[in-house]
């Protein structure tokens, strides 16, 4: 991203960048490492996980003041777009591309084990998500399954914390349609439910947008189509956030055309069936993460800011000009930002 000279000066004298909002900005707390950070997970307000290109896994215990920084052994061509930890001790990162990994340390990043390995034309893992210390899931784009070379969505799930995976029945994976897929973008497209219908949820993009609600054991599934920017490989839903009951926010655009903001984001408060819109301002820019700080108060990210919203349905702020990949927010509801050459933020609100 190309800043007016000016304002690169100002970037490079204060730890801080501030909007014109009084007290909203964002702090950086480091930067400079070699590697594009896409996964991010906090699981307590000192610790932090990030995931990145190179093999890369970063590490704070301090709420960012300091940082480890880990090239996992034998995996340094690989990038970790999704990470999922559980303290400073334990945490599961998610390598893209073919083959695929996942792998898990219990030592804080000393060592690694691989958990995951599978080889397939057309294997792309997307994103994870873990219901508690012990059940999770991971979604990868579709592929042709089965006899009849059926496309569909590549699902996994673990049962043990991550130790063993193993891939859902194929009547368990939806159904793609011609042209979707799933951004592997933050690890912020699935989610598990608190629904008494729906047992999770993940969203997609490309030539449709879809919200897919996976139906519990004798349920039925549900798939709706997001209202946002599509028609192209480039377009869609990147990330959602959700009160794992009825309520998703689908955040996106075209990540081709970043500083785009027409049909970028909406949300919905009845699982899809009606969508709705920002009737004043909508966030400033294709967006590739957004978060629920609280109740209806959200966090955006992508290439050309940061953006913040005290009531998500009406109209967004700008937080800031820096550029970021994923947020992601604390149980004390402290937000923390990543994005490319290891810079990682903190929200200032």
């Amino acid at each position: 991203m190309r800043f007016p000279t000016v304002l690169t000066f100002l970037f490079q004298l204060s730890i801080i960048t501030v909007s014109a909002q009084k007290n909203l900005g964002v702090q950086i707390l480091t930067s400079g490492t070699n590697t594009s950070i896409r996964g991010m997970s906090v699981p307590s307000d000192d610790v932090i996980w990030v995931s990145g290109s190179n093999g890369t896994i970063g590490k704070s215990v301090d709420a960012g003041k300091t940082w480890r920084w880990i090239i996992v052994p034998a995996f340094e061509k690989k990038d970790f777009r999704d990470i999922e930890a559980f303290d400073s001790s334990t945490a599961i990162a998610m390598a893209v591309d073919n083959p695929a990994y996942i792998v898990k340390t219990t030592d804080g990043g000393a060592t690694w084990k691989k958990v995951f390995e599978r080889a397939m034309e057309g294997m792309f893992l997307d994103a994870m998500d873990f219901k508690n210390e012990k059940e999770g899931i991971c979604v990868g784009d579709p592929l042709n399954l089965g006899q009849i070379n059926r496309r569909l969505f590549f699902v996994i799930r673990t049962y043990d914390g991550g130790e063993t995976w193993q891939e859902a029945p194929m009547y368990q994976m939806p159904p793609a349609q011609q042209g979707e897929a799933i951004f592997s973008a933050s690890g912020t497209n699935i989610s598990f439910l608190d629904n008494p219908d729906f047992e999770y949820a993940f969203a997609t993009g490309g030539t449709i947008s879809n919200l897919y609600l996976v139906g519990r054991e004798g349920k039925k599934s549900k798939a709706v189509t997001v209202p946002i920017v599509q028609g192209k490989e480039t377009a869609g839903t990147f990330s959602m956030a959700t009160d794992k009951q009825k309520a998703f926010y689908c955040i996106g655009g075209d990540y081709k055309i970043p500083r785009d903001y027409f049909d970028n984001y909406y949300y919905s408060t009845d699982a899809g069936d009606k969508w709705g819109s920002p009737s004043v301002g909508p966030p400033f820019g294709y967006r590739s993460c957004v978060q629920i700080i609280k109740d209806k108060t959200l966090v955006a990210c992508g290439p050309t800011g940061v953006d913040f919203a005290q009531n998500g349905h009406k109209e967004w702020k700008k937080a800031s000009l820096e550029s970021f990949n994923v947020c992601m927010v604390s149980k004390g509801k402290q937000v923390f930002l990543a994005g490319e050459k290891g810079k990682i933020g903190k929200l200032i609100y």
